[in-house]
């Protein structure tokens, strides 16, 4: 009797594919994160009753950029079948534990710095707060953008295997992503510990709005991860493309409110994005007119 091969699915009714019911509910084992087919993905923009199995190819974790075998059945399984769960490893763990302690560490150091250093300081742009946004674990190390009224910068925290700790402040290094390879630089604050950045925009004038600047974050993420978006040769890439969307319909969505509301004239759009801070692509330098400007290390107190 020949038996028929099925993706194997860690945790999904011992690795059988077919036996997976087209509304079983399934949990991130690295991240909890829950799949419900009911209200399919808004970050891979996959519609409401999609089942699990018919998720596309590329279909990864949207919290941590797990791989779809590390999710475990949770329930709605076929009758008579049981999930079999796989606790996380140690390393797996420590992720997690990152990943949810991290964002209110970040913001609660850099508001402190705001509140106490940076009142009154030119470069401050004062419609903006704090805040950490999209937060998410890929490649083995917590990610995300970190926004402040002064920088915005791509975040990314050592794996549980690396020590980060020696490294002096301001060391250079390329980290490949998905979309290409990017320039950060070394920091450390005895609250977070070591992590490195990479500055989008600093200073931050180019956003009228707190919610302008986080839309324009949520949208750094999702394009830095994506493969599509790797164009060699382009210096800006997808990933700058994308925030001056971000923003620019942001913009044109709060002009729209004004207008509405006779509140008094149309918010002018906001100038072009800077690109001081711009990403380079792999094996690209920056020209002599486009040189990088000093990260998150070098303009924080």
């Amino acid at each position: 009797m020949n038996a028929v091969p099925h993706a194997r699915f860690e945790g999904s009714y011992l690795g059988d594919r077919a036996r997976l019911a087209p509304t079983a509910r399934l949990e991130c084992k690295v991240c909890w994160h829950v799949y419900d087919p009911a209200q399919g993905c808004e970050t891979w923009q996959v519609p409401p009753g999609t089942a699990f199995n018919d998720l596309p190819e590329h279909w990864r974790c949207p919290v941590c950029d797990g791989a779809r075998d590390q999710f475990m059945v949770l329930d709605g399984g076929s009758v008579g079948t049981a999930a079999v769960t796989v606790a996380p490893t140690p390393s797996e763990a420590a992720l997690a534990a990152t990943l949810a302690t991290a964002p209110e560490r970040f913001e609660a150091v850099f508001r402190e710095i705001h509140a106490a250093r940076m009142k009154g300081v030119p470069f401050v742009n004062g419609a903006l707060s704090v805040k950490a946004v999209g937060f998410r674990i890929h490649d083995g190390r917590v990610l995300g953008v970190l926004v402040t009224p002064w920088f915005m910068n791509v975040i990314v925290l050592p794996a549980p295997d690396e020590d980060w700790s020696g490294l002096p402040t301001g060391t250079r290094e390329m980290i490949a992503f998905p979309s290409g390879a990017y320039e950060f630089l070394s920091a450390e604050r005895p609250e977070t510990g070591p992590y490195k950045a990479c500055s989008l925009f600093s200073p931050m004038f180019d956003f009228a709005s707190m919610l302008q600047a986080v839309e324009t974050a949520q949208a750094v993420i999702p394009a830095l991860l994506d493969p599509a978006n790797r164009a060699e040769g382009s210096r800006a890439g997808e990933i700058r493309r994308r925030a001056e969307d971000a923003a620019a319909q942001q913009a044109e969505r709060e002009r729209a409110a004004l207008a509405a509301a006779e509140a008094g004239p149309a918010v002018a759009p906001p100038a072009a994005l800077s690109r001081r801070a711009m990403i380079f692509g792999p094996g690209l330098a920056p020209r002599e007119d486009e040189a990088p400007q000093p990260g998150p290390v070098d303009t924080q107190p």
